[in-house]
């Protein structure tokens, strides 16, 4: 099957593969954006997702109109996905699922519809031993585009030929690990997958390759139950506000560490509170990494009240989910309605962190809907 990556064309020329003479740590300890060692490979049954870097400029992403999924389905009760034999558990009572018994290789579209719906009310959807796994990347693609238009990334290493894949790789790697735990306290990195995009993404499948036994688990947080635990003035405060997010700070630090560019720097207004299509609920929209600014408010306004906002979503362990993976593992997950991090819990001391490979495909959605619309 021909890929479906944009065509080739030339990579604007600025400096992208300088290097500074003192390394600095990595941005993301979970992503590597240079080439892993020749090492990786006979430790993978995955090769082909080892990350590479295709050179290949993307223009910026135009507005585009978009039809949830989820609002195209009329029995709520899903018999298309839900059928005779499959197993519903779920990770905590308000959010988290497992399901067992369904292959999303199979899905009619009916059932990608009330997929999408079952995303949307829990969130975080786990599929284990899932044939999707080994498929090949076309066809994982071909799956998520169903959900929205296809995210291409701008740092991180892909599957060759297929730039809409973002490859999550660790293997080894103590001295980086090292120099990163000299500067920082944690490995945690609480985000919204793309925020700065225009249009960001609102489904996102997460596949694990390979993982360590025990660790390398990934925890959301659910935004809509955050903002509904703040007090109404507060809410009815956050629910004026904008926040500016920029990609500029990681294409600055791909930079800087000899990596490839491949897409000028993006910045757009979100609303700070965002209504969510399919629910109806506000939800905070909210990163911990590339919002720059709120207008309105003063630098250390800003400080003050982002960090008061994602401690809120961080400390909230009664609306917090914990993925334990499996393996053949596939996650698809709400990115409007929940904000996420890894957790590199795996390293040995000796050799650095377990091997742990995974993919990540995500769909662009709607353009953040502000509760009010003087902000449309």
């Amino acid at each position: 099957m021909p890929s479906s990556a944009p065509p080739l064309r030339p990579i604007k020329p600025p400096g992208q593969q300088s290097k500074k003479a003192a390394a600095p740590i990595s941005y993301d300890i979970n992503i590597p954006y240079v080439d892993v060692t020749k090492e990786s490979f006979p430790n993978t049954n995955y090769p082909e997702y080892l990350p590479t870097w295709d050179k290949i400029w993307f223009d910026p992403l135009p507005a585009f109109d978009y039809e949830d999924p989820a609002l195209r389905v009329t029995d709520k009760s899903k018999p298309n996905l839900l059928t005779p034999g499959v197993a519903v558990s779920h990770i905590q009572p308000a959010l988290g699922s497992v399901v067992n018994g369904v292959q999303l290789s199979q899905l009619s579209d009916a059932a990608k519809d009330e997929l999408a719906l079952l995303v949307s009310e829990r969130k975080i959807v786990a599929f284990p031993d899932q044939d999707l796994i080994d498929a090949g990347p076309a066809a994982q693609e071909a799956f998520m585009r169903y959900f929205g238009k296809p995210n291409y990334q701008p740092v991180s290493g892909t599957v060759r030929g297929h730039p809409g894949f973002h490859i999550i790789h660790r293997d080894g790697n103590r001295e980086e690990i090292e120099r990163f735990l000299e500067r920082r306290t944690t490995t945690t990195l609480w985000h919204q997958d793309v925020s700065y995009e225009i249009q960001p993404p609102g489904y996102v499948m997460l596949g694990l390759l390979q993982g360590p036994e025990v660790g390398g688990d990934t925890v959301f947080a659910a935004t809509d139950m955050a903002y509904k635990r703040l007090s109404p003035t507060l809410r009815a405060w956050l629910d004026t506000l904008e926040a500016v997010h920029s990609s500029q700070k990681m294409i600055d630090h791909t930079r800087l560490t000899g990596g490839l560019v491949r897409k000028d720097p993006v910045e757009t207004t979100h609303p700070l509170v965002r209504v969510h299509p399919v629910t109806g609920e506000r939800c905070l929209f909210l990163n911990g990494e590339f919002i720059t600014h709120v207008p309105g408010l003063k630098e250390a306004e800003k400080a003050w009240l982002l960090d008061f906002l994602l401690n809120h979503l961080i400390a909230g362990h009664d609306f917090q989910a914990r993925v334990r993976w499996q393996p053949r593992t596939i996650v698809i997950f709400d990115n409007r309605s929940t904000i996420h991090s890894a957790i590199v819990d795996y390293i040995d001391e000796e050799h650095g962190a377990q091997p742990r490979h995974i993919f990540r495909l995500a769909a662009l959605a709607e353009k953040p809907v502000p509760v009010y619309d003087q902000f449309t």
